[in-house]
């Protein structure tokens, strides 16, 4: 029996040790280059006027047009809205992003209902400003945070 189980073993280590296949050099092998970091913005190069329109995010319909007057600091961003005085934008730039918030203050969507939005827009090769803004409508239940596509081209 002690022999039956050696040679057993034997047959095992010799069926099982055969010639290895090394393994493949990984460290030849070049990773594309990472896209360069889009460049950074500043308040100077977004100051002036820009008409905005807001859609939703499924559509492209405009819901929305507006005026935003940019300044070359923080302070003095303003938005216009149809049929309203200009409001206060709070603004920060983060590398290729604008940051903003507005609010609260009556939305134009929906009538007697405070809203407050809060968004982030980026420059596109076209030189347009886009991105996403969120807005959240005072006692609205479930329906009260709503995405909206955002965009910005300079006014002439």
């Amino acid at each position: 029996m002690r022999a039956t189980v050696l040679l057993c073993c034997t047959l095992l280590l010799v069926a099982c040790g055969g010639e290895e296949t090394p393994a493949a050099d990984t460290a030849a092998a070049v990773a594309p280059a990472p896209a360069p970091a889009p460049a950074a913005l500043s308040l100077a190069e977004l100051a002036g006027k820009w008409t905005q329109t807001v859609r939703t995010e499924t559509s492209d319909s405009v819901l929305v047009t507006g005026t935003i007057n940019a300044t070359a600091d923080t302070t003095g961003w303003t938005i216009t809205l149809p049929n309203r005085p200009p409001m206060p934008v709070r603004v920060r730039v983060d590398g290729d992003s604008v940051m903003n918030w507005t609010g609260p203050y009556e939305s134009v969507l929906r009538k007697g209902v405070q809203v407050t939005t809060e968004g982030v827009l980026r420059k596109q090769p076209d030189g347009k400003l886009s991105g996403i803004t969120i807005a959240r409508y005072a006692g609205a239940g479930a329906d009260s945070v709503v995405r909206l596509r955002t965009e910005l081209t300079r006014a002439p």
